[in-house]
């Protein structure tokens, strides 16, 4: 609603002017009013705070961001947390400092801050060199001193309780570096650093995490904080020369701004190389010049990770609106860095631990304060709050700008993930992250897997970079061979007096060189031969192996074995030859055939076990075929024959007897398998040791060498004099060879009776003795033959594979025979040993012999089970009906073995038993039991086969005889309660009478 005073006077516009002055006024009287309430409560409550004085040193050079930045971080922390903390009791005073980038002047100002200031705490120093001069003098005065930018590693060995580390130190970053390297497969990398305690502090725990990953850091490129850009492009050309392609950059920012733009001007910014800078570069990558970044394309970085919450977000606009109203001189488009956010939460996180030891603040907290107003050591103070503010800080923990902000017990600040960023275009992206537990993963908290996201490499940007390059320089890769006079067929360096040339041929050298060939780059190399000025060897394999790890050869090749204690100074390809240490014995014909050769197919162990398995076997068929089967009836001595005979029948196949019982027949079918297997398994081993000519060696093993002191071999200037003495020769018997030749002498002179050598050596002599010697199982295992070079080389990876190439191709066969000859110049028979006779153990056969076991077993028990069951009446303890008494277990375990001798009449092979047709008609009508039955049931001699026998008469007589053993057996049926006895008597009684 308008006001009436538009109505009343002058056009409209008039009226608006006069209505917008009279609100004017009006606000400003009322602002001055409450200006005037503000300061009367301002004054109360200022009256009810302490004041607390804070200082910081920080360098304030209008080029530093750390400290421009880390300052305006500090005030906009102490603002915004007393506007958000009205009630606190304390109030934080800030006394600035600028260091000026001087360790001395920086040392000067804690002074003052300490003496004349007393302040409680100091926020900085910037770098790590002024930290170790004021680390101390807090202590003395025990003012807590709080960094949020010294973040090099050899502080922490000052290990004072009044320093805190409000930052990530820089060895927390080296296992992001390192998972990098690893990740990429790099093998070799150069640290690049600054000259001083900050470049310096990194190196140590750079070079473990490196070498921690089998990455060897062959060169540490140190530059000095003051070089020139003349100096600087010399450390580059010299890096340039080497191998290495993988540089680890750690050095200031200015510092890197010249670095890569010198890089970029002699050609290391191109396809090939790979640099990865630390976060004391990658933090300022926001804040430098379009130019510089332009010279880092490809770059690869670590920083810590800090994640954009809403906080850090609103943070990030406030304080750039904050830095552009201070710093207008400042062109650049500053951005604000983890360093501004570590200030941000440092200066929070003292002044909550101010707040909490507000009851131990007065007005004088320094004690021993010399009156003097100089600022030497002798006059500075102790601070009674000291302690307990250092206690509470170590104790204080919140949920910080830059992350969850808490102090460990040593004073640093908790380690935290880690963004991997490439440099790309006018900025860095983030490629991936690398925690403590997960290691590298292209997402947050996501599979190591996945490993990194796309990199742009510099120059090329879709390769991958192998990590090394062989020098553009000219200069060649320097390969030592020795000098040897044995063997020459593996390496051999010859001299030209004339034109004073050297030559190098041989098996090792041809093999190199086809691998050479299969890489998939040039490699130039010379060899140098490992000789003295005369020409002669300069030392042994080992010796010239150290001249590897010494840096003199940048290779070895030669028929090198690889064997542990080598391995300890340099590094291997995988082997070309074949493994091992032999032996090789001179052979003999196999003087085995004589009249007991026919025991040599079998040990002695399987004949015994096949003996002992006839005989069970034999015993089972007779226990199951006894009481059913007329063959394996009659007197004991019969039955014993014929179940023997029986079983080893089986061995020819010629049994005869009749096997009635299925359990029987199962045995007996799978024993005939088992002797099958047997028998043909001796008749051809047998036959092979009737027919081949063997050789044997004269020398059994090495424990008769041993035994015997006998004299044996060894290479000259091998490792395996070394290898016989461990084994326990003496070295008065062990003599030497230097090559194929000399050995046979000493064979041939009995000299020797034995010789230990590799096996390429041994293959080596045996093509051109083979009739004569032949080569043991090895006695001791090694890699075989393979190329030297040092440690950590980036060339044993490509170097090995190329083998595999060129060992599995036709090639491989060609070199062989160019130097060895062909295989079959030899039979292969004659370069092995003859094992013990062609023999057959019991090893070969225990499961024949388990299966037959346990099926003749199994048959036993399912026999016992059935015949106990069936006669079961005669085992229970009923009373006799005579004596009135129980008979004992014995008694009736004594008539169960009677009935098992019995035969089993209900078996249908007894049923049709009878003597005669008339007799049998005769029984049965009287329904009454054949003789033969009889005799199963009855002791008293009565023998039906008499009935039938021609020596018993005539014929009627026959009959009589017949009639007589009918009447006793009918007499015996009408008494069948009568004992045994009872009934023999009156039987014999019949048969007499008749």
């Amino acid at each position: 609603m308008k006001p009436r005073i538009c109505r009343r006077r002058g056009p409209r516009n008039q009226c608006w002017l006069r209505f917008c002055i009279t609100a004017v006024c009006c606000a400003a009287v009322i602002s001055n009013m409450t200006a005037v309430e503000g300061q009367s409560t301002g004054s109360s409550s200022n009256n009810a705070t302490v004041v607390v004085n804070i200082g910081v040193i920080l360098d304030l050079n209008r080029t530093d961001f750390v400290g421009q930045v880390g300052l305006s971080c500090v005030e906009m922390a102490v603002s915004e947390f007393y506007d958000s903390h009205p009630d606190y009791t304390t109030r934080l005073a800030i006394a600035t400092r600028d260091s000026q980038r001087d360790v001395v002047l920086a040392a000067a100002s804690a002074l003052d801050l300490i003496k004349n200031v007393q302040v409680q705490a100091i926020l900085g120093p910037e770098t790590s060199m002024q930290a170790n001069f004021l680390i101390p003098l807090g202590e003395k005065a025990q003012v807590p001193i709080i960094s949020f930018s010294a973040s090099s590693p050899t502080l922490a060995s000052i290990r004072s309780p009044y320093f805190f580390r409000a930052t990530q130190k820089d060895s927390t970053q080296v296992n992001a570096i390192a998972a990098i390297v690893k990740a990429f497969g790099w093998r070799q990398a150069v640290p690049v650093y600054i000259d001083n305690a900050f470049g310096q502090g990194i190196v140590p725990s750079l070079v473990d995490s490196l070498d921690a990953v089998d990455a060897r850091v062959p060169y540490r490129s140190a530059i000095s904080p003051s070089a020139t850009d003349d100096q600087i492009g010399q450390e580059l050309y010299k890096l340039m020369t080497m191998q290495t392609r993988v540089f680890v950059v750690h050095v200031s920012p200015h510092l890197a701004a010249r670095l890569f733009a010198k890089a970029k001007e002699v050609g290391m910014m191109s396809a090939g190389y790979v640099w990865i800078v630390t976060d004391g570069i990658t933090d300022f990558l926001s804040s430098v010049d379009p130019s510089v970044l332009k010279s880092m394309q490809g770059v690869l970085g670590v920083k810590p990770h800090v994640p954009q919450t809403k906080e850090v977000i609103d943070f990030r606009a406030r304080w750039k609106r904050k830095f552009r109203q201070d710093h207008p001189e400042i062109l650049l488009d500053a951005d604000l860095n983890s360093y501004g956010l570590w200030a941000y939460d440092a200066t929070v996180a003292l002044a909550m631990a101010v707040e909490k030891t507000a009851d131990d603040n007065d007005d004088n907290i320094f004690s021993n304060v010399s009156d003097s107003s100089s600022t030497d050591l002798e006059s500075i103070g102790v601070s009674s709050n000291g302690p307990n503010l250092a206690r509470e800080l170590s104790r204080t923990s919140f949920a910080g700008l830059s992350g969850d902000f808490a102090m460990e017990e040593d004073g640093e600040l908790r380690a935290s993930a880690y963004e991997v960023v490439n440099v790309n275009g006018n900025g860095a992206r983030v490629v991936g992250f690398w925690t403590r537990g997960e290691g590298l993963a292209r997402e947050r908290g996501g599979s190591s897997r996945a490993k990194l996201g796309t990199v742009i490499w510099p120059g090329d940007p879709g390769a991958v970079p192998r990590g090394f390059e062989i020098p553009t320089s000219g200069k060649k890769l320097r390969i030592g061979v020795p000098v040897k006079s044995g063997f020459s067929e593996f390496v051999s360096v010859t001299t030209d007096l004339e034109t004073n040339k050297t030559s190098v041929i041989g098996y090792s050298i041809d093999i190199f060189e086809a691998v050479v060939q299969a890489l998939p780059y040039a490699l130039p190399f010379e060899y140098v031969p490992y000789a003295k000025p005369n020409g002669e060897s300069a030392g042994t394999y080992d010796d010239l192996v150290y001249q590897v790890f010494l840096g003199n050869f940048e290779c070895m090749i030669a028929d090198t074995t690889v064997i542990a204690n080598r391995s300890n100074y340099v590094d291997f390809t995988l082997p070309y030859t074949e493994s091992g240490v032999s032996m090789l014995v001179p052979v003999k014909p196999n003087g085995s055939k004589n009249a007991w050769s026919f025991l040599k197919p079998l040990t002695w162990d399987l004949w015994v076990t096949t003996f002992l398995f006839f005989l069970f076997i034999g015993f089972v068929v007779w226990a199951l075929e006894h009481r059913i089967s007329k063959d394996f009836r009659g007197p004991p001595s019969h039955q014993v024959g014929t179940s023997l005979w029986f079983s080893f029948s089986t061995m020819v196949f010629a049994h005869r007897e009749n096997v009635v019982s299925n359990l029987a027949r199962t045995v007996v079918i799978i024993w005939c398998l088992v002797v099958l297997i047997i028998t043909q398994s001796y008749t051809a081993s047998f036959t092979s040791l009737l027919t081949v000519q063997r050789l044997q060696p004269t020398v059994a093993d090495m424990n008769e060498l041993l035994r015997k002191g006998d004299f044996v071999g060894y290479q000259d200037v091998s490792f395996v004099f070394g290898l016989l003495k461990r084994l326990g020769f003496r070295d008065d018997r062990l003599v030497p060879y230097k090559n194929s030749e000399h050995c046979n002498s000493l064979f041939n002179q009995g000299k020797i009776v034995a010789a230990f050598d590799e096996v390429p050596y041994i293959k080596l002599f045996l093509a051109k003795h083979c009739s004569k010697y032949m080569m043991t199982d090895p006695t001791y295992k090694a890699d075989g033959f393979g190329f030297v070079f040092p440690k950590g080389s980036p060339l044993v990876a490509d170097i090995s594979r190329a083998i595999l190439n060129v060992t599995e191709g036709d090639k491989m066969t060609k070199i062989e025979e160019a130097w060895f000859g062909k295989k079959d110049r030899c039979p292969e028979s004659t370069t092995s040993t003859v094992s013990s006779g062609g023999q057959l153990g019991l090893n070969s056969f225990w499961s024949l012999f388990m299966i037959a076991g346990v099926a003749a077993v199994s048959a036993l028990c399912i026999f016992t089970v059935q015949f106990v069951y069936e006669y079961r009446k005669l085992m229970s303890p009923q009373v006799d009906d005579d004596s009135q008494s129980k008979p004992s277990f014995w008694g009736r375990l004594l008539n169960l073995l009677k009935t098992f001798d019995n035969k089993d009449l209900e078996c249908h092979t007894f049923r049709g038993d009878r003597v005669g047709d008339q007799n049998e008609v005769r029984l049965a009508s009287l329904n009454v039991m054949s003789p033969s039955m009889y005799s199963v049931h009855t002791e008293f001699p009565v023998d039906s086969t008499q009935t039938l026998s021609p020596s018993m008469g005539s014929s009627s007589e026959l009959h009589d005889n017949t009639i007589a053993q009918e009447v006793a057996i009918i007499s015996i049926d009408l008494h069948p309660d009568s004992d045994g006895e009872g009934l023999v008597a009156t039987a014999n009684d019949e048969i007499t009478r008749h």
